[in-house]
């Protein structure tokens, strides 16, 4: 028996091994690397930061053209290459013929609300009637549910299509298929071993599924499926005498939904966040431009836009409002309405803030006080009957966000029960954890993806369900914090921070879950001010580099936390800064921001 090889640790970055956040800095290029980016930058005249951006997130020599220019038709699989895919497409496109009536059932969050959106755009302009139905979260739930599906079937409704959801749902497609419609289910959720009765199931994540599109949102499914409805319509020569749907302005919706849904920013989704960020930014859907201006975006819409400003607000219907104001708001071609479905989702999202700082306070405390008891702890379950179900998620994500391991937020029902929603840290997948726990009888109901799952228990099983869950993903959460490095792509002054280098950054881009943003440490810059911001906790800084230079930054919801505390303590005195880069064109001008993730005292 040989011993294992000893763990070879990076050298730190700048020698920082305890940062603001407790983390080690580390250089994201290691010596391959760094040699790819010089070979890059001598093949294809890039800038070197460039280069060492491109390396740093694995891209080669040979790569560097196809990445840079991501074309849509080159990463474009064939449609039918996903299970189920052609039962599905034959019988919406017999559908579309008979002019049948389509019930769709999305899910409550973006990816749902622009799923459904995408479906009934197509299906309105190919002259077919359709009825979206979003559940309520808080009455309802996640989910297709028996009393929806019969209340559809009442409408008129021939063909269901179930989009972002009803992978699990065996009752109430059992129900579908006795009412005599025909479930279609259109996903991207984990599947469990014995799937619902349906005409066809399309989800790259089901078990016999061999596409390896596991990575996509459910709007890049229901895209696929659009491009192959648009195939069979064709060879059934529907088109004759009308025009064919355009499916390459949907793509904003894809975007969206991809960047809102964090799943990696890598191939096929890099392309249509790519492409569907430029016909976004040409503001032809109302919906959509009516709620860029709610959030106050002037100028183009930029990639963390999407999860930071215009997902949040779809997100707010569903989660203290109206579930359908998302879906409305993005098929809506009246400007008056659509400001009017912006500006209340824009108040929803106010409203949603205020809830979600109270439970987050409440969450935090419960974690340190879980973490104090046991430091090692790999996952942190929180709970409280007073929170909202529609900011646990939002708690959940806080939650990890601070304390850097997977956590989950249960509000506690009257009835006995404990509706959660949990997230993920890279490397430990949260969706296979909560349908373990369903299929060990933990959990009445759950699921999710890798990186986010929703799941329903027992309130009298909260301790039975953190051992479990525990003992699941207590492996790979230690070696994920054994990992828990602070990647640095290059330094920088407040000097060289200028908008031609962001520029030449975003040619790199999309950034996102899987394709992480370039992070530059400003060193030995001096902490000018440090004061919080706004209702949401951000901290504003500014720092002067060694020449006299300025860049300005913003720690979000940094307030009273490590970071913010760590920025604070430091003005008038050097520090370490670190963090991403943005323009801010407020004014008509432009100047680079630094969007501030950490910070470390110089050794």
């Amino acid at each position: 028996m040989t011993e294992s090889s000893p763990l070879v640790l990076p050298k730190p970055f700048l020698g920082i091994t305890n940062s603001a956040l407790g983390r080690t800095w580390v250089e994201r290029c290691d010596a391959a690397q760094s040699a790819i980016a010089l070979a890059i930058a001598q093949t294809h005249g890039l800038p070197d930061v460039l280069s060492r951006v491109l390396a740093g997130r694995g891209v080669g020599i040979h790569d560097t053209e196809g990445f840079l220019n991501p074309r849509l038709r080159d990463l474009m699989p064939d449609p039918h290459v996903l299970t189920d895919m052609e039962a599905a497409a034959s019988r919406l496109a017999d559908a579309v013929m008979r002019v049948e009536k389509v019930a769709i059932f999305g899910d409550y969050d973006v990816d749902g609300a622009c799923s459904a959106a995408l479906l009934a755009e197509y299906l309105r302009a190919c002259g077919v009637s359709y009825a979206i139905h979003i559940p309520d979260r808080i009455t309802e739930g996640y989910g297709p549910n028996v009393d929806a599906i019969r209340a559809l079937k009442q409408q008129g409704a021939d063909v269901l299509v179930t989009v972002d959801c009803g992978t699990a749902s065996i009752e109430p497609l059992a129900e579908a298929k006795r009412l005599g419609l025909d479930p279609v289910v259109l996903d991207h959720h984990q599947a469990p071993e014995r799937l619902p009765e349906a005409l066809a199931i399309v989800n790259p994540n089901r078990q016999d599924d061999l596409s390896g599109l596991g990575h996509l949102c459910a709007a890049g499914v229901v895209f696929l499926f659009l491009v192959a409805l648009n195939r069979a319509l064709r060879s059934r020569n529907f088109f004759q005498g009308r025009p064919e749907p355009d499916l390459m302005g949907s793509l904003d919706l894809v975007a969206l939904a991809t960047v809102a849904d964090v799943v990696p920013l890598l191939g096929l989704n890099r392309a249509f966040v790519r492409q569907g960020l430029a016909i976004m930014r040409s503001r032809r859907r109302i919906g959509l431009a009516a709620l860029l201006d709610a959030a106050g975006l002037a100028g183009a819409p930029e990639c963390w836009h999407l999860g930071y400003l215009v997902g949040p607000r779809i997100n707010a219907g569903g989660r203290i409002g109206d579930a359908a104001l998302g879906s409305k708001l993005l098929l809506t071609e009246d400007p008056v309405q659509a400001g009017r479905l912006a500006a209340e989702l824009d108040r929803l999202n106010r409203e949603r803030q205020a809830i979600e700082v109270v439970a987050v306070a409440e969450a935090e405390a419960q974690a340190m006080l879980a973490l104090d008891r046991n430091p090692d702890l790999p996952v942190l379950v929180t709970a409280s009957p007073g929170w909202h179900p529609g900011v646990v998620g939002l708690v959940s994500a806080r939650t990890k966000e601070r304390f850097r391991r997977p956590a989950f937020a249960f509000t506690l029902n009257p009835d006995g029960t404990a509706t959660g929603s949990g997230r993920s840290v890279p490397g430990v997948d949260l969706g296979y954890a909560v349908r373990a726990a369903v299929e060990a009888g933990i959990a009445i109901k759950g699921g999710g993806h890798t990186m986010a799952a929703g799941v329903t228990i027992l309130a009298a099983d909260l301790e039975r369900f953190l051992a479990f869950i525990t003992e699941k993903l207590s492996e790979p959460v230690s070696a994920t914090r054994l990992r828990d490095n602070f990647p640095i792509d290059a330094t920088l002054t407040a000097a060289g921070a200028q908008p031609a280098l962001v520029a030449a950054l975003e040619r790199a881009g999309p950034f996102g879950q899987g394709q992480p943003e370039p992070v530059f440490v400003f060193p030995q810059h001096r902490v000018i001010e440090a004061r919080e911001v706004g209702s949401g906790g951000h901290v504003r800084v500014k720092l002067r580099g060694g020449d006299g230079s300025f860049i300005g930054g913003v720690a979000f919801r940094a307030a009273g936390q490590p970071l913010g505390q760590a920025l604070s303590q430091a003005i008038g005195n050097p520090l370490h800064v670190a963090g991403t880069l943005s323009i801010d064109r407020w004014g008509g001008g432009e100047k680079v921001e630094l969007r501030i993730q950490d910070a470390a005292r110089p050794e």
